[in-house]
């Protein structure tokens, strides 16, 4: 189990991963599904968690010439996010635009007990369809 949480952490971070495998692996090998999701639930919000704090640190370096954003592409990144909000972390489950938003969330300093609340909403979310499909799709293969 701890191979699942250090994976799922590592997906969470700017690093790519596939949690969503070893979550099924490991279902397929007769885990109890319930750990599973709770494992890889905190792995993958601790990660999150991680890019909230590369956020909040970063964000005193934006006007440093090897800052990664430009001033104006920060300016357009606060919109959107001023726009969308902290819901926008619903979504940090997804591929490619999930992990910049959990750095977005510390870049615009969303206090840290609501970023915590909406990953975890999002990252169980994610587990939980994880687990259902594992148990609809799987059941031949894993036998």
């Amino acid at each position: 189990m701890l191979n699942l949480f250090l994976i799922a952490m590592i997906s969470a971070t700017l690093i790519p991963g596939a949690s969503e495998v070893w979550v099924a692996r490991l279902w397929c090998l007769g885990e109890p599904p319930l750990m599973l999701w709770g494992v890889a639930t905190a792995g993958n919000t601790l990660g999150s968690m991680i890019n909230v704090a590369m956020g909040r640190y970063a964000r005193q370096f934006q006007d440093r010439r090897w800052f990664p954003a430009s001033p104006r592409s920060l300016a357009r990144a606060e919109h959107w996010y001023h726009r969308f909000g902290e819901l926008s972390l619903l979504v940090s489950w997804a591929p490619i635009i999930g992990d910049p938003l959990t750095v977005l969330a510390g870049v615009f300093r969303l206090p840290w007990w609501r970023a915590l609340a909406w990953i975890v909403i999002a990252k169980g979310a994610r587990y939980a369809v994880v687990l259902l499909l594992a148990q609809q799709w799987l059941v031949p293969l894993c036998q």
